[in-house]
């Protein structure tokens, strides 16, 4: 059996999003899920991700975990050449600048979804040697 498309998959779980007031069933039941747009870095084209993320304050950061996949998600590239955009939280669309964190700060923060959600230190541990998934922190912007 061929494996799903993940553009059906993930436009099933923007919709259900959508529907619900930003929560999910299935794989991502409990999760606390978020809408990242984010415009292609060679194509311009407006795309929405659906994505896992913490709260820190007023921001959000997520993880380019890529469900442990040797690349980066199509999503990082395109925040870090367009690094202004929107989000979608529940019910709430909001402005972000999207920075990628390091050192000290990144780990706090990654550290924190690794106890929260164990599947990222399977991920981490899958990817040891490979690359470091990034953890991209989503600054609310004023309206």
């Amino acid at each position: 059996m061929a494996d799903p498309d993940p553009q059906d998959f993930n436009q099933r779980i923007i919709e259900e999003f959508r529907e619900n007031g930003g929560k999910v069933g299935g794989p991502f039941d409990g999760a606390t899920m978020i809408l990242v747009h984010h415009r292609g870095a060679k194509t311009g084209l407006e795309r929405v991700n659906p994505v896992v993320y913490q709260r820190v304050g007023s921001d959000v950061p997520i993880f380019a975990s890529k469900g442990g996949a040797p690349t980066h998600p199509q999503w990082f590239r395109n925040l870090r050449a367009h690094p202004d955009t929107t989000v979608e939280v529940g019910d709430e669309t909001y402005p972000v600048r999207a920075r990628v964190l390091e050192g000290e700060e990144r780990e706090a923060i990654w550290q924190k979804q690794k106890q929260l959600m164990p599947g990222f230190a399977e991920y981490e541990a899958k990817l040891r040697g490979v690359r470091e998934i990034p953890v991209v922190l989503l600054e609310r912007k004023a309206s």
